[in-house]
């Protein structure tokens, strides 16, 4: 009997499957024939923008002023975030992390259970930290499908981004819940509206944390009971090596060498590394610390450590390096689209529509699926909070919604679009050797499971909420 894909399966194979793993198999086939490729969805991206921009009333020349001024704007991000796929994989490969991801890899001892096993952990380091759960979590699956066969390569690429699909901005590594924590990082337009507001008031309340719970434990069921129990779209089948994780050195063979193999510079920079990110977070604090330049310091020295030979850390780097393609040659697209949107009425014009017909009731409802639409077309936690930040925390002001949650629902359904967004899928794509095709599929189940979750989590938790004064600096 053919499939959807006019692969030969067995007779009875789906039919035995459940509803939810025949509707995932569904979305996974189609999404493999009509989704396109990242880069062309970045294309796409600009097209649908700038026809936008013309009907909010932007002339046509200066929507490309506005995309050729914001073509490069991102380039910081971009080296940062090359850098976070680097330093992932760095840790990731290191000896130690290597057989830990090994260990953990023997766990799952089905193909459900393994997927389910993917999405608990990559929602759990995301967290932690969204890029180190991409990083590890792709590496993990990579370990996983060499030992569970009959895996369904698409079900579980996609439980290894659920991380960053779902919980990563109700985590420490929250752009707007730290932004808004730290006076020196707010800026001053906006410090008059909100004030600071701590993170006791956003990803420490109790309501934000039983959020994260239940999108984590949902995910899980709906990852592991829409998993097939035997698929032929295995990693096999994808091409996609069995390697990944690097094996012992070669030999040293000459006396120039000898600096590479010997541990002696590995110790001694990372160790000043080390010293380095402590003074920052004495100077600091902790939390307000975390930012992506102390992030990605963080995990290349403790990679230098790890890899102990200068030799064996370079080599890792090297790997790495294909992994970032697809984010180099993207984010400058993107930073194009980010331009026009922030340049040109849209932002404003959306914000208003939403501001207008929204009543202390509906408002985090609206909020939601507005900061939700906007994710597809500005696909960053922190830039995007900067653009919608003012009119929302004002809003909210006026309406008397408590600005703590405010920021939290903007975090809950900021994720959302990353479920079909390949913009954060690159740096997974990467380790994954897969296609944003391959994944959107399953992505595709998640964000309607989890925009229902999200909306109704907004309103609800609301009202358990008093309007908190803003508290100036």
């Amino acid at each position: 009997m053919p499939s959807s894909d006019g692969r030969e399966l067995k007779p009875g194979v789906e039919a035995s499957e459940g509803a939810l793993a025949r509707l995932g198999m569904a979305l996974a086939d189609w999404s493999e024939r009509w989704f396109p490729d990242a880069f062309v969805f970045a294309l796409l991206a600009v097209t649908i923008v700038f026809v936008a921009g013309l009907f909010a009333g932007t002339a046509w020349r200066d929507l490309i002023r506005y995309f050729g001024e914001g073509f490069w704007s991102l380039i910081p991000f971009t080296m940062q975030m090359a850098i976070i796929i680097v330093g992932g994989y760095v840790v990731a490969t290191s000896p130690p992390a290597g057989r830990l991801i090994r260990w953990l890899s023997t766990m799952p001892r089905t193909a459900r259970g393994a997927v389910a096993f993917a999405a608990f952990f990559s929602m759990a380091s995301a967290l932690i930290s969204w890029g180190f759960s991409l990083i590890f979590t792709g590496l993990l699956v990579r370990e996983i499908v060499k030992n569970v066969k009959e895996i369904d390569y698409r079900a579980i690429g996609t439980a290894a981004y659920l991380g960053t699909g779902t919980v990563w901005a109700l985590g420490l590594s929250s752009s707007a819940a730290l932004l808004m924590a730290t006076p020196s990082s707010i800026p001053a337009a906006l410090v008059r509206i909100s004030g600071v507001i701590p993170l006791s008031q956003t990803i420490y309340t109790w309501q934000s944390l039983t959020t994260a719970a239940i999108l984590m434990v949902a995910s899980i069921v709906v990852a592991y009971l829409s998993a097939p129990a035997s698929s032929r779209r295995t990693a096999e089948s994808f091409g996609v090596p069995a390697e990944l994780l690097a094996g012992r050195l070669e030999e040293r063979r000459t006396p120039a060498e000898w600096l590479e193999y010997a541990p002696l510079l590995s110790v001694l920079i990372g160790i000043l590394g080390l010293g380095y990110i402590g003074e920052v977070i004495v100077a600091r604090g902790p939390l307000a610390a975390l930012d992506l330049n102390t992030y990605n310091f963080s995990f290349l020295m403790a990679g230098l450590l790890l890899h102990w030979r200068p030799r064996s850390f370079t080599r890792a780097v090297n790997n790495a390096i294909p992994a970032t393609a697809g984010v180099l040659v993207q984010f400058p697209f993107y930073g194009g689209i980010f331009g026009i949107v922030t340049m040109s009425p849209i932002s404003r014009e959306l914000a208003r529509f939403f501001v207008h017909v929204s009543s202390r009731g509906s408002f985090p409802v609206l909020v939601a699926i507005y900061s939700a639409v906007l994710g597809l077309f500005v696909p960053s936690g922190g830039s995007k909070w900067i653009i919608e930040a003012p009119y929302v925390l004002q809003a909210a002001r006026d309406l008397h919604v408590h600005l703590g949650w405010t920021v939290q629902t903007y975090n809950t359904a900021e994720a959302l679009p990353n479920l079909v967004n390949p913009f954060w899928m690159l740096p997974l794509l990467g380790i994954l050797k897969a296609r944003a095709r391959d994944l959107v599929g399953y992505g595709l189940l998640y964000l309607a499971m989890n925009t229902a979750l999200v909306l109704f989590c907004v309103w609800f938790f609301a009202r358990t909420f008093a309007f908190v004064p803003t508290v100036s600096p």
